[in-house]
Order: structure tokens, then sequence, then C-alpha cells
């Protein structure tokens, strides 16, 4: 079984097959005399490609934690991503038929495309196909120049922002409509630290949480 979200929205079908490519960027050389040389360099992003169903009818085997949308509520979430030029989290949670996770698809993304078919065999639900690439988080360094009064020699010292430090409440009571991931993001700073707390909440199923109840933070 999977559930599927997109920026703390869970999609009503998760898809059946996913494509899930590990870029890497070596270079294969050719040297005089010694032929082929493979020359390792940094991997490259994930490019995560999948289809996903939109229903336009409530069915009962689609997810809906906050009540049935049709597709247009979908499409158009799909459409602020596409242009709002920032990352958000994509998770995908594989569980047994019992509720246990196995492991789970967390990670920045950017969405880089998205084809919409609407084939009049599937009556009126929607196939799309989404292709995703993996977003890492990059910072400029600040470099101070300082002149010496009495000599002519500068100095150059290179610094990086430290974050700002948060202070963490201790517990977090459910409300209706969030889920684990919206809380850690909330509280945490960060969504993809959902499994910290469903690790300290004991909970098998972090899909499982109802409203009124006590999430402890730390």
């Amino acid at each position: 079984m999977y559930n599927l979200f997109f920026d703390a929205v869970q999609f009503p079908v998760a898809p059946s097959e996913m494509r899930i490519r590990i870029n890497n960027k070596n270079e294969t050389l050719t040297l005089i005399d010694q032929g082929e040389i493979n020359v390792l360099r940094k991997p490259g992003l994930t490019d995560i490609e999948f289809e996903v169903l939109l229903p336009n009818v409530q069915y009962p085997f689609a997810v809906y934690p906050d009540g049935y949308q049709t597709a247009d509520y979908y499409l158009d979430k799909l459409e602020k991503l596409k242009v709002n030029q920032e990352p958000f989290q994509f998770i995908v949670n594989r569980m047994k038929p019992n509720g246990q996770l196995l492991f789970d698809t967390n990670m920045a993304v950017s969405l880089e495309d998205y084809e919409i078919v609407d084939n009049a065999e599937e009556g009126f639900d929607i196939t799309v196909t989404i292709n995703l690439k993996q977003h890492k988080a990059y910072s400029t360094k600040l470099l101070k120049v300082s002149t010496s009064s009495t000599a002519a020699t500068k100095k150059v010292t290179t610094t990086t922002p430290r974050p700002v430090s948060k202070t963490t409440p201790k517990t977090h009571k459910v409300v209706a409509g969030e889920t684990l991931w919206a809380i850690a993001k909330k509280e945490l700073g960060n969504g993809a630290r959902y499994t910290e707390l469903a690790k300290l909440n004991n909970l098998s199923n972090p899909n499982s949480i109802r409203v009124g109840q006590v999430i402890k933070l730390g």
C-alpha cells in the first residue's frame, strides 16, 4: 500500500509504478596508451517519474483524508508547484496491509513538468504523468574585505551565515486536517523530520494520528 504526499497534500490514489533514477556525473576519458579511465565525480540529482490517477468519482479505493475533491483540485496544486519556483517535500510511504511502515521516499524536489492525459476509456478520470527532480539547498558565502591602516595588505575572510536557533515546544495537540509531516514542518522547521516524531510517539503508521492527540516533539 502506498501513500503519496505533495507539499503535505495527500493525493487520493498513489502510483502503481514509480521510476527513480539515481544519477551520477562520472566521466569516461580515453588516455593515450592507457585506454579508457573512469573519472569519479560527485553524484548528480535524482529524477523521479510516475503516473498518478486523479479520479472525478469518489471511489472506495481512494483516500480522502480532508474530504472528497475532484481532479481540478489536485491539478491546481500541481500548477502552483510548477510556477512558484520553490522546492517542496515529496513523500511516498510504503506500508504492509497491516499498516506497518516498510520504507519511504522523502526528499525535497521541484516539479519539472507534467502531462495530463484525458482518455475516454477511463471515463471522467484523468491520468497525469509527473516528472520531479531532487532539490539540494545551497547558499552564498559572505566575503569581508578589510584594509589595514598601517599597511597596504588586504585581508579577506569568509563567513557562512548560521541558522537562527528556534525554541521547540515539547508537545503539540493535533487539530483537524493536520498530518504528521505538517506538524514536523510547523514545529520543527522541517517536514522530513516526521519520521522522528513517529518513532518518538511509537506510531507504526505515521498517517494514523487523530484530532486531539498529543504529539511529543522532543
